[in-house]
């Protein structure tokens, strides 16, 4: 009898997780054949991005590695209030993939952000940013401060707290020790990927659903493999060189509000790099971390995160 009993619920429980695995994938293709698809244009290179919802604007953007669709969850939950952006960084998907390692160095990261903006007429915007985009944020509102009103980063420390715990944090050294990889490799070395080559199908092995996962790999047939280590050996710190990721003189206060998201199962970025961002703001700052979410916090907690930064953005334009 408590076979049987347990059979049912187990069976029922399955009906539910399915209807609702269901649901969530019919949200997300109805999401993507509801944005609109826009280019901005900086110094020739195309940026492309997508567009739904109305209000004022939020743009976000991506890390490695993801596309424009890592956000689909946040931009239903803040479209009805909001003008939700979401870019293709370079070498990604839609957007152009210049060659070099150069064309990847953070100040054409940071213009590409600024074409966005101006792009949609605006003077000024949320900027929220993800691994990578990040670190395009935090950049973002050091070097352009009039252009944001709020800042919002998902899973990558303060460049100072970058700094210290690479300096100090034999955890964190270790931890990035596929950064030294991507940095030394190149993206025909048939172990790049943590032993892996780097393929469409390899870079999407994160992806958690079946569903998405299709639309990633379509994705990154699409992109420039050389593009995205580029990334990491134009701005990622290393001895002897500079980098705005993790600066030897600190960038200057921020001069905006912050809203933090750290997924604690991070196995790349420490969550000890948070330590102290209260410091180096001239502003409030709201740090959320997130017990059982790793790296892709907005993808692993998408109704907490979503939540939260509707409700956290709410606030400050009083809707």
């Amino acid at each position: 009898m408590i076979q049987g009993i347990t059979a049912k619920i187990a069976k029922g429980a399955l009906v539910f997780v399915l209807i609702g695995l269901c649901a969530l994938a019919r949200a997300d293709d109805a999401l993507i054949n509801e944005v609109s698809h826009h280019y901005a244009k900086n110094d020739g290179v195309n940026i492309h991005y997508v567009k739904t919802g109305q209000g004022p604007l939020v743009v976000m953007i991506h890390g490695f590695p993801d596309y424009w669709y890592s956000w689909r969850e946040q931009m239903n939950a803040l479209k009805d209030r909001f003008t939700v952006v979401a870019i293709d960084q370079r070498g990604y998907n839609r957007s152009d993939q210049p060659e070099g390692v150069a064309a990847y160095a953070m100040p054409n990261l940071v213009a590409d952000v600024a074409a966005v903006i101006r792009a949609e007429g605006a003077k000024k915007a949320t900027i929220v940013g993800h691994d990578w985009g990040g670190a395009v944020a935090w950049q973002v509102a050091f070097a352009l401060p009039q252009m944001v009103e709020n800042l919002v980063i998902l899973n990558l420390p303060h460049p100072n707290g970058m700094a210290r715990e690479l300096a100090s944090n034999v955890e964190q050294q270790r931890n990035s020790a596929y950064a030294r990889r991507f940095i030394e490799g190149s993206a025909n070395d048939p172990e790049i990927l943590g032993g892996y080559p780097m393929t469409a199908q390899t870079l999407a092995n994160w992806v958690k659903d079946p569903a998405a996962k299709v639309h990633y790999e379509a994705a990154f047939q699409r992109s420039s493999f050389a593009a995205m280590l580029n990334f990491y050996k134009a701005n990622y710190p290393r001895s002897g060189i500079d980098s705005a990721v993790a600066p030897a003189t600190p960038p200057p206060q921020l001069a905006m509000p912050a809203l933090i998201f750290h997924g604690l199962e991070d196995t790349a970025l420490h969550s000890d790099g948070l330590n102290n961002t209260w410091d180096w703001s001239k502003k409030d700052v709201t740090i959320v971390t997130v017990p059982g979410a790793g790296h892709f916090v907005q993808q692993d907690a998408p109704v907490l995160v979503g939540e939260t930064l509707r409700w956290w953005l709410s606030s400050r334009y009083g809707l």
